[in-house]
Parts: C-alpha cells; structure tokens; sequence
C-alpha cells in the first residue's frame, strides 16, 4: 500500500497478510456474535411460550397415554390415588440453603391403568441414615400442578441403584421399568395444598437467554478489539518499511 493515509508523520501501511488476518477475524466473531444474538431471540420466545402455557387453562389429564408435547409447562389436573408404597426420593434438592429432597409419588389415575408421576414438593433431609416419613393420601383426589417433561441430559458419577427409593436424577422410562407401571411421559409438579408438611416452590425454568446475550457481548468485544488493534498497529513511521 503506497498511498496510505498519513497522521503526524505516520503513515497507514499494515501489510495485506495482516489486513486478511484481521477480516477474516472480526468477520468470525461477528459471525459468532450474531448466532448467539439469534440463539437468545429463539429463548426468549422459548420463554414466552413457557409464560403463556402456565397463564393458559388448567388441562385434565386423561387416563390414557397421551403426547407430552400437548401438555408440558401447561397447568394440569389429575384426579386418582396415591400409590404410596411406590414413593421414591429425588436426591441433592436444596432449598434456602438446606438440603432435601424430592417426593415423587405415582397417582393411578380414574378409570384406566395409567399412572402419573407427581413430585409432590421438597422436605429437609435431616437425618440421612434413613428417608423421612412423609404422609401419603389414601383417598380419590385431584392433584393441580404444572407438566414438566424432566430432562434427559445429566451426569451420573454412578448409575442409580435398580432397587431403593433414593434416586440422583428422574427419568420416567427408567421408572416405569422400576416400577413396573405405565406412565404418562411427564411430570406433575403439584402446586394444589395437601397438608403433607411439603415446601411446594417451583421455579421458573431458566431459558438461558442472559447467558447467549452475554457470549455475543463477548463475540461482538471481540471484533472491535481487533479492529483497533489493526489499526493502531497499521500505522508506520513514514519511510519505514512496510514490514517493519
């Protein structure tokens, strides 16, 4: 570049092995920046589709198998009994700094062979040589809550154990092979009063949506730095070198 542009007896010469290297930089983390931009407009509308099914009408939950994608995060009703003896333990659940658990008990629901896993709320662990006694219904009751199909990606430092009622994560394939029942394929988290001494505190799911917003930040602080460093560093004193 012989002509460059000249300031104070510097002249803008960065070479063209540095001005491709800086395009082909800025132009990545640009590109980067803008598919997380694009990934935290898709969560947000993950986040407003959350918002609107829990504001929507209640859905009853019929005694047949049933498509989860038709009921999750909506408000549901379930009206069956507890199988009692069938109550197992979700492990490591930490509420205002205590530690607990998750009681899921499966409720058989009317006039089918269909049950649903409800997660009945969270009690302190205490003593953990034993799992505590947590009263069950024996009655024909409707249970409210919201549908949570559980996830399927964590890690397991060592499979659950095929007997017991401790579990470390839920997985309702799993548990209708343990438990021997079918399940429909989500969750209730129950939201209506029992009087079982339960903490019953759902929160709402984290979409992610301040974490893509915070990576294309990144991306996009990215790209300037590099456009300034290039032209900072393009500058040369006249009659140097380009190279130099």
């Amino acid at each position: 570049m012989p002509n460059g542009i000249r300031i104070a007896g510097r002249t803008f010469r960065p070479g063209w092995v540095p001005s491709l290297a800086a395009a082909a930089f800025i132009a990545l983390t640009v590109a980067l920046g803008g598919w997380q931009t694009r990934r935290a407009e898709e969560k947000l509308e993950l986040g407003r589709r959350i918002d609107g099914a829990a504001q929507g009408p209640v859905l009853q939950v019929p005694s047949a198998r049933v498509d989860a994608s038709g009921f999750e995060r909506h408000r549901v009703a379930a009206r069956g009994t507890f199988i009692a003896s069938d109550t197992f333990f979700l492990d490591n659940k930490v509420m205002h700094g205590a530690a607990g658990y998750h009681v899921v008990t499966p409720l058989k629901l009317e006039s089918g062979g269909v049950h649903v896993l409800v997660d009945r709320g969270w009690i302190e662990a205490g003593d953990r040589s034993k799992l505590p006694d947590v009263p069950t219904p024996e009655s024909v009751r409707t249970i409210e809550g919201v549908a949570v199909v559980p996830g399927t990606r964590f890690l397991e430092l060592a499979p659950d154990a095929g007997s017991g009622r401790l579990r470390q994560n839920l997985v309702v394939s799993r548990e209708e092979k343990r438990l021997g029942l079918s399940l429909q394929p989500f969750v209730i988290e129950q939201t209506s009063d029992a009087r079982d001494g339960l903490v019953r505190a759902w929160d709402r799911p984290d979409t992610g949506v301040d974490r893509h917003r915070s990576y294309a930040l990144q991306w996009y602080s990215f790209a300037a730095l590099a456009a300034v460093l290039y032209v900072a560093l393009g500058f040369k004193r006249t009659g140097s070198a380009p190279g130099r």
